[in-house]
């Protein structure tokens, strides 16, 4: 027996509630960028408070924060009257989660919040309920049924609750300016912050492996060069060091096809003019990028005088792939 049909009913219910809820963002979205940006400028935090389903959606919310540098905590309800309100301080941001807007344990927390000189941003169905009242700005996720076939199980709610938050941590992203090297401060370890944190300059063939050749020489004399060096190609630089071209084998190739001379040809007249290249102290990531989008085998690296210091094959893109 298969379940897929299942599935796919359930998909089709989620992704109908989140079409749903992104077509009523509003300036209230803009709001709650603006109150946590401005908190997090002054060195304040965010404070995730939900209750069970919402709860665990929360933290989820808390972690994609905090992962992107922007601090976030997540504040149990039950144990915040007991103690661990402490945690939170003037001028931090509270998102809070209940779809109901109506759970006992976060309702019973929200005057003991107040007590403090924060501001309440809250992800739930209606901006009447007694969650929505108490908030400054209140994030709608109403969705018209669960995937649950009953209509209780907490499914469609909590995916919409789930795409609010990240939709809120990713445009407080953007609103601070956060770049890629900031993440890779944050993601030391692990994949992720090991194809971050290298440099160019880390992963690229250099010395003995980085053939170099003037653009007078010729084709023949380049050829030893690349064997040498085991490379499919050689960075060709004019008599100051400067950066002028590129030849590989497979320049080579197409040159035989038409003229067996070309191994006597100087370089300047069959290399490739301006190839692509990198600075050394570029993220390594970026290879990457320029591997995909352009049809080339070799990146050349370059140090600020536009000095080829380097090489990086595609040979070894695998190998930085899995970094």
């Amino acid at each position: 027996m298969s379940y897929i049909k299942r599935a796919r009913e359930v998909f089709d219910v989620e992704l109908a509630a989140i079409k749903s809820v992104r077509g009523r963002l509003n300036h209230s979205f803009d709001q709650a960028v603006d109150l946590v940006v401005s908190a997090l400028r002054k060195r304040q935090k965010l404070v995730v408070v939900g209750v069970g389903k919402s709860g665990n959606i929360g933290r989820k919310i808390a972690a994609t924060f905090t992962s992107t540098g922007a601090p976030a905590v997540l504040l149990d309800s039950v144990d915040a009257l007991h103690g661990d309100l402490g945690i939170l301080n003037d001028g931090d941001v509270v998102l809070a989660l209940s779809y109901s807007g109506e759970t006992d344990e976060l309702v019973n927390l929200l005057p003991a919040i107040k007590r403090f000189t924060v501001k309440i941003v809250s992800i739930t169905s209606s901006a009447k309920s007694t969650l929505g009242k108490f908030s400054e700005v209140v994030l709608n996720v109403k969705v018209s049924k669960e995937a649950c076939p009953f209509n209780m199980a907490p499914t469609a709610s909590t995916t919409a609750s789930l795409v609010m938050g990240d939709a809120l941590a990713m445009a407080v992203l953007d609103a601070r300016g956060f770049k890629k090297s900031d993440f890779a401060k944050l993601h030391p370890s692990g994949a992720i912050g090991r194809a971050l944190l290298l440099k160019v300059a880390d992963i690229m063939r250099s010395g003995s492996r980085n053939p170099v050749a003037l653009q007078t020489q010729s084709v023949r004399e380049a050829l030893l060069v690349m064997g040498k060096a085991k490379s499919g190609s050689i960075s060709i630089v004019n008599k100051n060091g400067k950066l002028t071209g590129v030849f590989t084998d497979g320049d080579l190739r197409r040159h035989l096809a038409k003229d067996n001379s070309v191994l006597e040809q100087a370089l300047s007249k069959v290399m490739t003019h301006k190839p692509t290249s990198i600075r050394e102290e570029a993220l390594a990531a970026e290879v990457i990028q320029i591997f995909n989008q352009r049809n080339i085998d070799d990146i050349v690296v370059v140090n600020a005088k536009r000095e080829p210091v380097g090489l990086v094959d595609s040979q070894d893109l695998p190998k930085l792939k899995a970094l």
